[in-house]
């Protein structure tokens, strides 16, 4: 019998209409159109503005969308993983209600929350369930309303998040497709460079945490720029040399979406040209657990049967990681 690996069969995503500009930030900040573009390469970033939808709402959306493309019934999913640092609330499971109201239910669902490499890591958790044997379809989506927890008032952090969702579905393979390795890393030393204070059960919130806006992001920009740019690039170097892969052998590098110069240095570490390496974020900003489905969504008619895909992220906590991927099928 063939060994069984986990490969994406199906990919669906969705961003909110309202497009946040650089020229509206403009407005709100003291920041301008040239400086956004030269240090992150953001343009805009698209915004959740209707009241009383969460994260939740961006995942249904996805998963609606790749279940449509792929006339995938969702009452075949056995398992629904929720990649997201922006729950709809705490304690009661974002993914457990996304997947009711998507129809997935006769599957078990659960939240993964590591940053924006909670869709990265769930890659690697998805596979563990196909590998099995036990499990047929997993699907993972990636979700977050960063817009809920930015100060639009600290242009450290306003310029750069943006709200969107995607959605992968994973299915076994015996032909060799699907992840074929990954190199996972956290480190506790970035628990105080990207965070935020309040709201957890070290400081539950108060009339005081709300007034001192201490449950938004707060990021130490330049540590996190440091620490993202040698990790990713690291852990996407090293993938490759242990499976023996040149710049030549890899067809795509997914990159999360968090600072152009950080994607850049990373394909540079790889010797990738720009032409083999996966951004959107002009368009979309950082929309931290959806950036690495999102940019499948984007580039999915460009992939090949057989394409090898290096997937890499950082976020906060810190938490890293690289996955090579075969690409299983062609979209055309």
């Amino acid at each position: 019998m063939s060994k069984i690996t986990a490969a994406i069969t199906a990919v669906g995503g969705y961003v909110p209409e309202y497009v946040l500009t650089n020229k509206i930030l403009e407005t709100m900040v003291d920041t301008n159109d040239e400086w956004i573009t030269t240090r992150t390469g953001i343009k805009e970033r698209r915004i959740l503005k209707e009241e009383g939808k969460g994260t939740s709402f961006l995942a249904i959306k996805a998963a609606q969308d790749l279940l449509q493309k792929s006339n995938t019934d969702p009452k075949d999913i056995d398992l629904v993983i929720m990649a997201t640092a922006t729950p709809d609330m705490p304690v009661a499971a974002t993914g457990v209600y996304v997947a009711t109201e998507i129809g997935a239910v006769n599957a078990f669902s659960f939240d993964l929350i590591a940053a924006c490499s909670s869709f990265l890591y769930g890659m690697s958790t998805a596979a563990r369930y196909i590998e099995s044997g036990k499990y047929k379809k997993v699907l993972l989506i990636g979700a977050d309303k960063m817009s809920s927890i930015i100060d639009y008032e600290d242009r450290t952090t306003c310029i750069i998040f943006g709200d969107g969702g995607g959605a992968v579905l994973f299915e076994p393979n015996e032909d060799g497709l699907g992840v074929q390795d990954e190199i996972l890393r956290s480190d506790g030393i970035g628990r105080q460079s990207l965070k935020i204070d309040a709201g957890g059960s070290i400081l539950p919130p108060s009339a005081q945490t709300v007034a001192s806006k201490q449950h938004y992001v707060f990021q130490d920009g330049k540590t996190v720029f440091k620490f993202a740019v040698s990790n990713m690039a690291d852990v996407s170097e090293k993938i490759m040399m242990r499976n023996g892969l040149t710049g030549n052998d890899v067809n795509w590098l997914v990159p999360h979406q968090a600072n152009r110069r950080i994607i850049d240095a990373t394909a540079k570490r790889m010797d990738l040209p720009e032409d083999k390496v996966m951004v959107n974020i002009q368009k979309y900003g950082n929309t931290t657990s959806a950036t690495l489905p999102l940019c499948l969504v984007d580039y999915e008619n460009k992939l090949k049967k057989g394409d090898n895909l290096v997937f890499a992220s950082f976020g906060g906590g810190f938490t890293w990681g690289a996955v090579y991927v075969k690409w299983a099928y062609n979209s055309n």
